[in-house]
């Protein structure tokens, strides 16, 4: 067993408050002990901390920092937030060409979240030119992960013929996927569906 393994155990029972009264503070000092000796996920964990205050006070340069330390390690979850990082100015200065590099990391490893921020990224023209067809098939990658809001964008980019030809049918499809998981604007839309008969 390894010495972050060790290191992290304490913590899953401190996060989660099995068997002993949940504690942040506490919760904090177990990760920065086993982010220090290098465990990428105690490493996220800590940006997540430091991002949102958790047991320590906010922090958000301290965030980027070991979320960029766990992201260069390939752990996709910190890839994903250190490109919000530098799409949003938080505790970096905003670079769209490196939110674009960072969601297109983990989202080669199959995460939706970042599958679909790239989509959005090629739709829009954040940190690379636009490209319809590569947005098109960034949220089709996240709607077959299940990711609810690539849904919806599927079935608008369907209805609009955004990197894919016009299908009524294929919108209706999409807008069912992401209502059914309670996405608001698939359901007002898939009403719009039945209202018009599309």
């Amino acid at each position: 067993m390894s010495k972050n393994y060790i290191q992290s155990e304490p913590d899953i029972f401190y996060k989660n408050g099995i068997d002993i009264e949940e504690d942040k503070i506490e919760s904090f000092h177990w990760y920065l002990k086993s982010a220090v000796n290098g465990d990428k996920k105690a490493q996220f964990n800590l940006g997540v901390y430091y991002e949102n205050g958790i047991g320590i006070e906010k922090d958000e340069v301290k965030a980027f920092y070991w979320y960029q330390k766990a992201a260069i390690k390939g752990f996709e979850d910190a890839q994903f937030n250190l490109g919000l990082c530098y799409q949003y100015g938080i505790g970096i200065e905003k670079n769209e060409a490196k939110a674009f590099y960072w969601y297109q990391k983990a989202a080669g490893q199959q995460l939706s979240n970042a599958q679909f921020n790239l989509g959005v990224c090629y739709q829009n023209g954040v940190g690379i030119e636009k490209n319809e067809a590569k947005a098109f098939y960034c949220y089709q990658q996240a709607a077959e992960n299940g990711f609810r809001e690539a849904q919806f964008n599927l079935g608008i980019c369907y209805f609009n013929g955004i990197g894919v030809e016009k299908n009524e049918f294929k919108t209706f499809y999409w807008y069912q996927k992401a209502a059914i998981k309670g996405f608001e604007d698939a359901q007002f839309n898939l009403g719009l569906c039945y209202q018009y008969g599309i």
